[in-house]
């Protein structure tokens, strides 16, 4: 299985949706992982999986903007989904 270091500024719209699906409610402490790239920088970083390839993200305010901006984007697409004649008023 691949890893990859994802960092905000190359997050492409599929890693955000596993992201936003993974943590719905945003990430907490304990989804956290930390480790030393090989340049021996500390990353700390939240991560996700598809078939061949580990997706480790790297965390910061951005991160969880974008999350919540894609929660919202998503949540009004549905709500745009539903009209008014869609719905039945008659009490029959």
């Amino acid at each position: 299985m691949k890893r990859i270091i994802v960092d905000f500024k190359k997050l492409t719209p599929e890693i955000l949706n596993l992201l936003v699906e993974k943590f719905p409610d945003g990430y907490g402490i304990r989804d956290v992982i930390h480790f030393t790239n090989h340049k021996g920088q500390y990353i700390e970083a939240v991560e996700v999986k598809t078939d061949d390839t580990v997706y480790m993200v790297k965390i910061s305010d951005q991160l969880v903007d974008s999350m919540e901006n894609h929660e919202e984007e998503d949540s009004l697409e549905i709500d745009d989904s539903i009209k008014v004649d869609d719905i039945d008023l008659n009490d029959d």
